[in-house]
């Protein structure tokens, strides 16, 4: 054997570590030469939700099994990465590993399209473990994205680990299955699940052009559809940008949390039935804006839809009756979120409030109705907001303005159907998204 001298061994090491920068920042440099024409293009956001921590009694654990995702896109791209989180976790979230496809338009909603699917990889490396209150991106992956199309999204945990980290209400149908599976193309599900665990992002590479990605900030009124059918009032506003002329390429992100109120965290009586799930309600959009806005890829744009909860949840099983706001503190907290977002260069546009006479949740006083009326007088006159969505005209009842339309409503007089969903979107101002676009 040919002795090793210490000249060998250094020249060893610098060739190790020349190899291993070459393997770590291959899928960079992959990723770079992706857009058309050699050019880098850009990460914009295409899909997102919002996470929330969940109460004490979800004791949701997982332990060798893969979780099957499906996430739908609003932009397309040449490449795209994906963001897991452990934000709301107490321990470490070990991912064994995960991979990205695109669904199949034959069979089951499990299904991989073949030929698509592809390996997550973190640093170069497909385990990796999340410590308790980080995010974690993924390094960028080779795969081309139509707009509107949907993806799944597989992840192997084989160590027991709580669903600590969700979004409790995706109006989603989601797969579980026993065993690492995340290569399969047709999965046996064990079961399936209406939730999003410890999954937040993706963003696309696009082709070089204008880009930009809209935010839309709110509560269950923002996150709600009828079941695997994408429509949400989102969905339906990328559908309009994808089909305008003259707009940038605009990925639309979904941070609706169902329960969500502008100015506090969630507070139910200690003997209330609520304080069985108001965790899912996640944090206050003026504590949450920062992760759930300001950090998203691309971002150029935010509508704000909170309120409603603010006005309605105190005095029902959600809040105490303590926690009332005024309109005054309500425009307040819109005022903060404005200049929070207006510091980063980030246009607002307001949403009006919707109306809620006679819902079933208890909502509803004359009292609360003067207080809605005040701050959607103030969203609409104040010239705060660089534009306005006027949600509250789009789908109120033109014989009795204080009540939902009939043709838009759930059934609770609160929430809306899809047909009230596209309604929203259609008072959306497009012109808002458009280049040295100025109120």
């Amino acid at each position: 054997m040919k002795p090793v001298t210490p000249l060998s061994r250094l020249l060893a090491g610098v060739l190790t570590l020349l190899t291993g920068a070459l393997l770590l920042s291959a899928p960079t440099a992959l990723a770079a030469g992706l857009g058309a024409g050699g050019g880098t293009g850009n990460w914009t956001g295409t899909w997102s939700t919002a996470p929330t921590t969940v109460p004490a009694g979800d004791t949701t654990t997982f332990r060798d099994q893969t979780i099957r995702q499906v996430v739908h896109a609003s932009i397309g791209g040449d490449a795209l990465r994906i963001r897991f989180s452990n934000e709301f976790g107490t321990a470490p979230l070990v991912i064994g590993e995960a991979r990205v496809a695109r669904q199949a338009s034959d069979g089951p909603g499990s299904r991989a399209m073949p030929g698509t699917d592809r390996p997550l990889t973190f640093g170069g490396r497909t385990r990796v473990t999340v410590p308790p209150g980080e995010p974690l991106l993924s390094d960028p992956v080779p795969l081309r994205l139509p707009e509107a199309a949907d993806l799944l999204i597989s992840v192997y945990l084989p160590e027991s680990t709580r669903g600590s980290t969700v979004n409790a209400f995706s109006a989603e149908e989601n797969y579980l299955a026993d065993g690492n599976v995340t290569r399969r193309t047709d999965i046996t599900p064990t079961a399936t699940t209406d939730r999003w665990y410890f999954l937040t992002g993706v963003s696309v590479l696009t082709r070089p052009g204008p880009t930009a990605a809209v935010v839309t900030l709110g509560d269950s009124l923002t996150a709600g559809s009828s079941v695997s059918t994408n429509h949400r009032w989102s969905d339906h506003l990328a559908q309009r940008l994808r089909d305008a002329r003259g707009l940038p390429d605009t990925g639309v992100l979904n941070a609706g949390i169902s329960g969500n109120r502008l100015l506090r965290d969630p507070n139910p009586p200690a003997d209330s039935p609520a304080q069985g799930y108001a965790a899912y309600f996640g944090e206050s959009g003026l504590k949450r804006f920062d992760r759930d806005v300001l950090a998203q890829p691309g971002v150029r744009s935010v509508i704000v839809l909170l309120g409603i909860n603010d006005i309605g949840q105190p005095g029902t099983v959600s809040a105490p009756a303590s926690e009332r706001v005024t309109a005054a503190e309500v425009i307040d907290g819109h005022r903060r979120l404005i200049a929070r977002a207006h510091a980063h260069g980030i246009e607002v546009i307001g949403g009006t409030i919707t109306p809620f006479r006679d819902d079933t949740l208890g909502f509803y006083s004359p009292e609360n109705e003067v207080v809605r009326q005040q701050v959607n007088a103030w969203i609409r006159t104040s010239g705060a907001y660089d534009a306005v969505a006027d949600f509250d005209a789009a789908v109120r009842d033109p014989a009795q303005p204080d009540r939902l339309n009939p043709a838009y409503d759930s059934g609770d007089h609160l929430h809306l159907n899809d047909a009230g969903n596209a309604a929203l979107a259609t008072a959306v101002p497009l012109a808002a998204f458009r280049p040295g676009f100025a109120n």
